[in-house]
């Protein structure tokens, strides 16, 4: 898949994009089967996109083999229905090895996340990011969020850098983006995408949307597909009102619940998952599980999400045409 065809099937998304966990099993190891079954499931349940071993998948966690296992499973699983982005992150180097495992595994792009550790200068970052799209054929979206925060300069040249497709944001600072999506616009016309990576990114995607940011992840799709479609569907058919219902109802709850502990983020996550039937182990350290209280709390959070869909049962988007 080249940088063009990925770039418009990520641009006009059927349904949110799935950032799967990463199964364990009861040793520790990477269990593939369930990860598997975790992807395609989430492929059926009406995912636009897989985006394997990034943030919610651990990519932190795993070694290069794992990496390259996980990210050839989760090609398997989706089988050609929708494209697998792959997170491929630390130092230059390291980065550029993780890029090229994914794409020898059949990825059809990357997830480009924040160098390691240090805090560098935009020219670096620059040159980090153009190095990496260089070692592959695989298109590449860039991860803004920690130490890789760029000015609207430096992503109108990453926009005109061969192989970049897109950035991810996952800062928060909306006055930034709008200086970036309008330094784009001007300087590079074209399709460069936006996606807001903030966790649960639902919470904030009407103000993201608001600038034109239109793409979202979805990690409560991970455990919950049925809300996260509902949310994602009445958001593109402008249902103020089920939007405004899921986030009172479910999604504030949860991001409340998720602020309680750090690195829940992800571990609440899994944890989800773990609740709606699939084993898919505990995170590795230096994460930890969430307490016992809380995933009672979740399992509520979840259980409330689900009856508001079932009071207000979505309605077929034909029927408002």
């Amino acid at each position: 898949m080249t940088p063009a065809p990925l770039a418009a099937r990520l641009g006009i998304p059927s349904g949110p994009l799935f950032f799967p966990v990463t199964a364990y099993g009861p040793d520790g190891s990477v269990d593939l089967d369930t990860y598997r079954t975790h992807v395609r499931r989430g492929v059926e349940a009406g995912a636009a996109a897989v985006f394997a071993c990034c943030g919610t998948g651990e990519f932190h966690a795993l070694a290069p083999e794992e990496y390259e296992a996980c990210v050839r499973a989760a090609v398997e699983a989706a089988d050609g229905r929708v494209p697998v982005v792959a997170g491929a992150g630390y130092g230059t180097a390291l980065a550029v090895r993780y890029a090229r495992l994914a794409e020898g595994a059949g990825a059809h792009g990357l997830l480009a996340l924040p160098p390691y550790l240090v805090v560098a200068g935009q020219e670096g970052l620059l040159r980090h990011y153009r190095e990496i799209a260089a070692a592959t054929v695989l298109p590449v979206i860039v991860y803004q969020r920690d130490n890789a925060v760029f000015t609207p300069d430096t992503v109108v040249e990453l926009a005109r850098t061969d192989g970049i497709i897109g950035l991810k944001d996952g800062l928060g600072d909306l006055d930034l983006m709008q200086r970036i999506v309008s330094a784009v616009r001007t300087e590079v016309p074209g399709d460069f995408l936006y996606f807001n990576g903030l966790p649960t990114a639902e919470q904030t995607q009407l103000a993201y949307r608001a600038i034109g940011v239109p793409l979202y992840s979805s990690a409560v799709f991970c455990f919950a597909p049925e809300i996260a479609l509902a949310f994602y569907r009445a958001l593109e058919a402008g249902d103020d009102t089920t939007v405004d219902r899921l986030l009172d109802g479910f999604y504030r709850p949860f991001v409340e619940l998720r602020a309680q502990g750090r690195g829940y983020a992800v571990a609440l996550v899994k944890a989800g998952v773990r609740l709606r039937g699939l084993d898919v182990g505990e995170v590795r350290p230096p994460l930890h599980e969430p307490s016992e209280d809380h995933v009672k709390q979740l399992a509520q959070v979840i259980e409330r999400g689900y009856a508001l869909l079932e009071k207000h049962p979505e309605k077929d988007p034909e029927e408002t045409k």
